[in-house]
């Protein structure tokens, strides 16, 4: 039992060190002098990209968050498998992760203003900033990133169970994000970005199907809302891209998934997790009631996640390391 206390003290204190290595290194002027204007061709390959697909400011975001909880964010989720090595976005939880082409884009259009200069971790912390920004309903979340990340060079799909699951408790949500320096609040204000996710139906199976041995369904839900769920998913569903979005106002970024799921129309277990602290719940409170205040606290627990990072190069393709 020790010896098991000890690797997991060993295991924590490795992934604090490697997630808090580089974040003095980062500045809001680093490139000012070595890449002034490239931030502009990140946000235009992000529109371009929008004008043809509406799910790509959801499908950014969530791969900087996937990225960022592996190892930092360092873009390695952007890495690509090997014959030697199966990378993070072949790990189970980002199968389902899309639009890599956007960080591509981006990137190639950036090494033709400065070949060599900007990583594809900045480039990728970036475009996820635009992506809430160009659909921010009411003047939303709007922040400067500060920048200097270094790409990894390891990308392990294994690693990828350290992400947070939809079936996760609090203490368990908890956990995660502390070892990752991030604060109850910022747990809270981050699950906001579910405004912007698609759910597929094995993600909240667990609450609309033999959710326990007594009960089919979960009891939090709103019947209504439980209801629609099972019709969209039923129990032997053989549709591989069934599922929900996760609020009412698809691809608009807003407060609306917290109006939601004080309603009792929440897709994971690990949103209804969210009002089983009491701390938690007054936070998703303040921000149902305060557009305003969650963006504030959006925006700042952004800059906090993505400001940890463990990279060590700068890659010239985001897909592979040479």
């Amino acid at each position: 039992m020790a010896a098991m206390a000890g690797s997991v003290l060993l295991a924590f204190l490795m992934i604090f060190t490697i997630l808090s290595s580089s974040v003095s290194s980062l500045s809001l002027n680093y490139y000012d002098k070595t890449c002034p204007n490239f931030e502009s061709a990140v946000t235009n390959a992000v529109k371009k990209a929008m004008k043809n697909d509406r799910t790509v400011p959801a499908a950014i975001l969530r791969m900087h968050f996937h990225d960022c909880f592996i190892r930092g964010c360092d873009a390695s989720v952007l890495l690509k498998s090997t014959k030697k090595n199966v990378a993070e976005k072949d790990g189970p939880p980002n199968v389902s992760l899309h639009a890599f082409y956007v960080i591509d884009h981006a990137k190639e259009a950036v090494e033709k203003m400065c070949p060599g200069v900007v990583s594809c971790a900045d480039i990728l912390a970036l475009a996820a900033r635009d992506a809430v920004a160009l659909v921010s309903i009411s003047r939303g979340p709007n922040w400067a990133v500060p920048k200097g990340r270094k790409d990894g060079r390891i990308s392990k799909a294994s690693e990828t169970r350290q992400l947070p699951a939809p079936v996760f408790n609090i203490s368990q949500l908890q956990q995660s994000f502390s070892q990752r320096g991030l604060s109850l609040e910022d747990l809270v204000a981050l699950s906001g970005g579910h405004t912007l996710g698609f759910a597929h139906c094995s993600s909240f199976q667990n609450r609309i199907h033999n959710f326990s041995a007594t009960v089919d369904v979960d009891s939090t839900l709103s019947p209504s809302f439980a209801a629609n769920l099972r019709r969209i998913c039923p129990l032997q569903n053989k549709a591989k891209n069934a599922g929900s979005t996760m609020d009412s106002t698809t691809f608009g970024f807003d407060n609306v998934y917290y109006k939601m799921l004080l309603g009792g129309k929440s897709i994971f277990s690990s949103d209804q997790a969210l009002l089983t602290n009491p701390k938690a719940k007054a936070l998703v409170q303040k921000f149902a009631a305060s557009e305003a205040e969650f963006g504030k606290a959006f925006a700042a627990s952004m800059v906090k996640m993505s400001s940890l990072t463990g990279g060590q190069e700068v890659r010239l393709d985001c897909k592979v390391v040479r």
